[in-house]
């Protein structure tokens, strides 16, 4: 301090030091400061001792978390890999919020298809309509023209032509646009994505459903099932159009498939549960005391539901493959007149004037008018969704049945569902109480010991 004051009054006495001190010490402005890092190596081995010691001392069973750390921290201490947790009992609960993940990234997808081809819907019936319907005008003008009885001059004939070509021009585009629209069917589309969007909601309540009550007691094989279903779903409603699209005129009416395949796991169904009852061992105690010892079943209760189940296939199932059928059918009929209506009018269109008599000007405005009626009923009435809602509504009919009877075929009452608990559910299903689902069970046994028919559907909800 004292260096520092003497040159600071020397250097205000005598300017000429200052000038001197001002050469000797530039100031160039502020200057970048660099912070000393020390040295990685370093850091590393004292790490490493420092976890080789945490390493050496005795750590109880249930601190996995830090034995995970240390193990990392050892070995890869700048990577995160999920390897060690392979081993970790809570892993396929990991596991299950990874695909509550995917399942609702496949929630938005779906959704947003839908949307789309739901404009197409729209968009696509008033751009055929507007195109037909003003070719069809197009070509009354051009029959007006032909019809006016004096000789046709040149004008006329140049008016003529320019109406022939444009209209016929406008029913080649509707009959361009008709064959694709009713290919692909957008409307069925759209329902292929809202039943899709339904689907995976619900399975993405079973997996919060899965996670709520069982918690860490979770397994590989509930990993596995949940996996095989989200599969499936993306089976039964892709999102593609070309390659992977639904066929939309099957040469038979079959119902949607939305779950998997029950006999793809019959080989490996009783390994499954071997390697999950030893890790369901845990479940607490007092859910095993609540359990009766026929697990909610008794004879009765399998009586009424095989009962239930003979009136799913004979009214139900039946009378929902019927009207799919017939829907079906209409929308083929639908499908193929349109474009050939439009087409019709294109030729006939092309004809129109003294060389075309009055058949061709019948064809091109007659045929206009009835493929924008047709169009219109098909498109604007949906009739591509109608048949989707009976493919979805068979297959549910379908599902329920085989839950039933994949129930009924396990003689170990141990390994149903619990009875109650399946009784219940298949009432909600059905959109019936209790009471009610016994009422239709013994209206069925009465109707099958005499011999006729239950005069009533099983479900009503649909």
């Amino acid at each position: 301090m004292a260096s520092l004051a003497s040159t600071l009054s020397l250097s205000s006495s005598n300017p000429r030091s200052l000038k001197r001190i001002n050469a000797a010490i530039p100031f160039s402005g502020p200057q970048r400061l660099r912070p000393s890092v020390p040295n990685p190596t370093k850091i590393t081995l004292e790490t490493a001792d420092r976890l080789k010691t945490l390493a050496a001392t005795p750590v109880e069973a249930n601190d996995v978390g830090d034995k995970i750390l240390i193990n990392e921290a050892l070995h890869e201490p700048c990577k995160i890999s999920t390897s060690a947790y392979a081993n970790h009992s809570s892993f396929a609960m990991v596991q299950l919020q990874a695909l509550l993940v995917s399942i609702s990234d496949r929630i938005e997808m779906h959704n947003n298809m839908c949307e789309q081809r739901n404009n197409w819907n729209h968009l696509f019936l008033s751009s055929i309509n507007m195109v037909t319907l003003t070719a069809t005008t197009i070509s009354g003008l051009s029959v007006i023209i032909s019809a006016s009885g004096g000789p046709m001059t040149s004008s006329s004939s140049s008016a003529l032509l320019a109406l022939k070509l444009c209209s016929a021009l406008l029913f080649s585009a509707a009959t361009g646009m008709s064959l694709v629209v009713n290919k692909i069917q957008p409307s069925q589309l759209a329902e292929e994505q809202r039943n899709s969007v339904r689907l995976f909601k619900q399975l993405y309540g079973e997996v919060e459903s899965r996670l709520d009550v069982l918690g860490d007691s979770v397994t590989q094989a509930d990993v596995e099932k949940i996996v095989e279903k989200i599969l499936a779903l993306d089976k039964a409603y892709p999102l593609a159009l070309l390659g992977s699209m639904l066929e939309k005129f099957p040469g038979k009416f079959e119902p949607a498939i939305w779950w998997p395949n029950s006999s793809d796991g019959n080989d490996n169904q009783e390994k499954e549960r071997d390697s999950s009852c030893e890790e369901r061992e845990n479940i607490d105690d007092f859910l095993k005391n609540m359990e009766q010892k026929n697990n909610g079943w008794s004879e009765e209760l399998e009586v009424e539901m095989k009962a239930l189940l003979q009136v799913l296939k004979s009214k139900d199932s039946e009378d929902y493959m019927r009207l799919g059928n017939l829907a079906l059918k209409i929308n083929k009929a639908l499908a193929i007149s349109g474009p050939l209506l439009t087409g019709i009018a294109a030729f006939g269109s092309a004809f129109v004037g003294p060389m075309g008599g009055p058949w061709a000007a019948v064809a091109a405005v007659a045929g206009g008018a009835l493929a924008g009626v047709v169009n219109s009923f098909e498109h604007g009435g949906q009739v591509g969704m109608v048949v989707e809602m009976y493919r979805n509504c068979a297959g549910f009919f379908r599902l329920l049945e085989e839950s039933i009877e994949s129930t009924l075929v396990e003689r170990e009452v141990q390994r149903r569902e619990n009875g109650e608990m399946f009784r219940l559910k298949v009432a909600l299903k059905l959109g019936r109480s209790l009471s009610q689902l016994t009422d239709l069970a013994r209206k069925s046994t009465s109707s099958r010991d005499s011999g006729t028919n239950v005069d009533e559907f099983a479900s009503k909800l649909f």
